[in-house]
C-alpha cells in the first residue's frame, strides 16, 4: 500500500492467525515517512490488545454459583487472581508480537485494553484516528460465525477505516 498511511493498528490475541497478520502488515503495508519539513511525525503501527474483564474471563456470573446468599457478591481474592493471570497472558502476546517485529526491525507501539473485543477494537480505531486495521482471520465457517459470532465481521461493518482481513497461508 501506499506510504501516506499515519496510524496502522494491528488487532492481536495470541492466536496464530493475529501473528500472521503482523507479519503480513510488516511486510506489506508502507507507513507515511517523516518529514522534515513539517510538523507532522511518521506513521506508526500499533498494536493492539483487548483483555477479556475478569467477570467474563471466568466465565462466572455470581447469581449462578448454587453457594446461596447475595447474587451480587464478588470475591475480591478470585477478582485479583484472575486479573494478575490475564496481565501475565497479554504481556506474553505482546512479547510474541514485539519479538515479531524486532526480527523485522519494526518500530511499532502497543496498547491493552480491557472490554469486549469488537467494540474496544472500533474505539480504538476511533480514539487514533486510524487509518488501517489489520486483524488475522480464523476462517470460521457460516455456521459457526452465526453461533460464535465474528470480530472481524463486526468491525468491517463498525470501524471508521478500512479492515484487511489477513487469511492463514495454506
Amino acid at each position: 500500500m501506499a506510504g501516506k498511511l499515519n496510524c496502522v493498528i494491528v488487532s492481536v490475541d495470541g492466536s496464530e492467525e493475529s501473528m500472521n497478520a503482523l507479519n503480513w502488515t510488516l511486510d506489506n503495508i508502507k507507513l507515511k515517512p517523516h518529514d522534515p519539513d513539517s510538523q507532522e511525525s511518521q506513521g506508526s503501527i500499533v498494536i493492539l490488545h483487548v483483555q477479556s474483564p475478569p467477570s467474563i474471563a471466568a466465565g462466572l456470573n455470581p447469581a449462578a454459583i448454587p453457594f446461596g446468599g447475595p447474587s451480587d457478591i464478588e470475591v475480591p481474592a478470585f477478582t485479583a487472581a484472575i486479573e494478575a493471570h490475564q496481565k501475565r497472558i497479554t504481556q506474553a502476546i505482546l512479547d510474541h508480537a514485539l519479538e515479531i517485529c524486532a526480527n523485522k526491525n519494526a518500530n511499532v507501539k502497543t496498547q491493552v485494553v480491557i472490554g469486549d473485543p469488537k467494540e474496544k477494537i472500533c474505539d480504538a480505531v476511533e480514539e487514533m484516528n486510524a487509518d488501517l486495521l489489520v486483524m488475522g482471520s480464523r476462517a470460521f465457517g457460516p455456521i459457526k460465525r452465526m453461533f460464535l459470532g465474528s470480530v472481524s465481521n463486526y468491525c468491517t461493518n463498525h470501524a471508521q477505516c478500512p479492515v484487511i482481513i489477513v487469511k492463514a497461508t495454506p
